[in-house]
């Protein structure tokens, strides 16, 4: 990077994602070079829907670091839906602000090498800043952290709106109020900057100001060849959020609305089912339910992109936290050896041979039982997920499939050995 004082401010009003490109991010083009100047020198608030993998967190990134050079006095506030979220992206802001051409546009337009006095998880100060505000020029939260007495010149959310938030009317109320609450730390003339992805009609990006859509059809990033693969990979809800930015219709879905609790206490001796995957594009389910005197049925789910040997370590360890009793498995496909396995671990097993077809006992078991159910909240989002894509015509139904077979054996009244006590 060459140039005077004048060079490095036309770099930086025109073409800022050039910096991009010189910190390794190669593939960002003019469109991110659209985004990274509104990020930077819109006045108003906006918010940015773009498909996964269009690189919209990587231009945040860049946003932090520059904004951090281009105006020290300014401070940003960063919102992710968990701390472990905003980790990542910080680490990153704080590798390009450590990059070379960085260095370069401080020396030259303040006249001083760019030091850091705070470099954490979750702040970023640098010598820069000249201001008595007493506040790191890059600070990044939880969305669930409490802000009591923040403030914030530009607040920034990222991706605050997830899976969870398609499931659960009480996780999309959550967020609501969090994101409303974020009003209240914006300083007078300040902005929002807000990306993500809708999940639901309702959720928080529903409130926010502002929009710009950009579909995996509109950008360019993504061939049709690639769209197509990753359109057969999941579910068309899935695609439908993650890619085409919409909601498709669920009013004639099989299973909508699900409940959920915090009580896991509720769901101590009942029983559990793995729906297993050996080979192929199936995944590996596992299944805890327990029946109350007053008709409720609590549940549990994990699911795995995985073969089933390498899930038994983790349902192990929820086998023993649920206190679960007997695992039942279908040994059609496997010839008992799942059951063989899981006996050797000291289980009690009760294996089957499966002849029902999979819509019929999904269609029959599950849908008639679905109001009376009430998740654990640690239950997989992708394991509800699945179940609400579920049709006749889903391609993969491992979770449904697991909960109605586990449904049907505790309809059989079948005998099952229970567990007492702690772990």
């Amino acid at each position: 990077m060459n140039g005077g004082k004048q060079a490095v401010l036309d770099l930086l009003w025109n073409e800022p994602y050039k910096i991009g490109h010189w910190v390794g991010f190669k593939d960002l083009t003019t469109l991110h070079n659209e985004w990274l100047r509104s990020f930077l020198y819109a006045d108003e608030d906006q918010t940015l829907l773009a498909h996964r993998g269009s690189y919209k967190t990587t231009d945040l990134s860049l946003f932090l670091a520059i904004h951090t050079v281009i105006d020290p006095n300014e401070n940003v506030m960063f919102f992710r839906k968990t701390d472990d979220d905003v980790t990542e992206v910080l680490v990153q802001t704080q590798k390009i602000l450590h990059s070379g051409c960085m260095q370069h546009i401080s020396r030259t337009l303040y006249g001083v090498r760019m030091e850091f006095l705070k470099e954490n998880n979750s702040e970023i100060h640098t010598n820069l800043c000249t201001s008595a505000k007493g506040i790191s020029q890059v600070v990044g939260l939880g969305i669930g952290t409490s802000i009591t007495g923040k403030h914030a010149d530009v607040v920034v959310t990222d991706d605050i709106v997830n899976l969870k938030d398609r499931i659960s009317k009480a996780e999309r109320e959550r967020t609501k109020t969090q994101y409303m609450e974020l009003q209240n730390i914006k300083n007078r003339g300040g902005r929002f900057i807000n990306t993500g992805t809708p999940w639901h009609k309702e959720d928080a990006i529903s409130i926010m100001p502002n929009v710009r859509k950009y579909d995996c059809y509109s950008t360019g990033l993504i061939t049709r060849d690639k769209l197509e693969e990753l359109r057969q990979s999941m579910s068309d809800s899935l695609f439908s959020a993650n890619y085409e930015l919409k909601h498709i219709a669920d009013k004639d879905a099989m299973f909508q609305n699900p409940k959920f609790t915090k009580d896991s206490e509720l769901i101590y001796g009942g029983m559990a089912h793995i729906d297993a995957a050996y080979d192929g594009e199936d995944g590996t389910a596992y299944t805890v339910m327990k029946k109350l005197s007053d008709g409720r049925i609590i549940g549990f789910g994990k699911r795995w992109d995985k073969h089933v040997d390498d899930c038994l370590g983790e349902i192990g360890v929820y086998h023993r936290l649920l206190r679960t009793g007997s695992i039942s498995c279908e040994k059609n496909a496997d010839k008992g050896y799942l059951a063989k396995e899981l006996r050797g671990f000291g289980y009690h097993v009760d294996s089957y041979g499966e002849s029902m077809n999979k819509f019929l006992k999904i269609s029959t078991y599950l849908r008639s039982n679905w109001k009376k159910i009430i998740w654990l909240e640690d239950t997989d989002s992708e394991y509800i997920n699945e179940i609400l894509d579920y049709s006749e015509f889903t391609e993969h139904d491992d979770s449904p499939d697991s909960a109605a077979s586990l449904l049907r054996k505790m309809e059989t009244k079948a005998k099952y050995h229970g567990v007492k006590g702690g772990i």
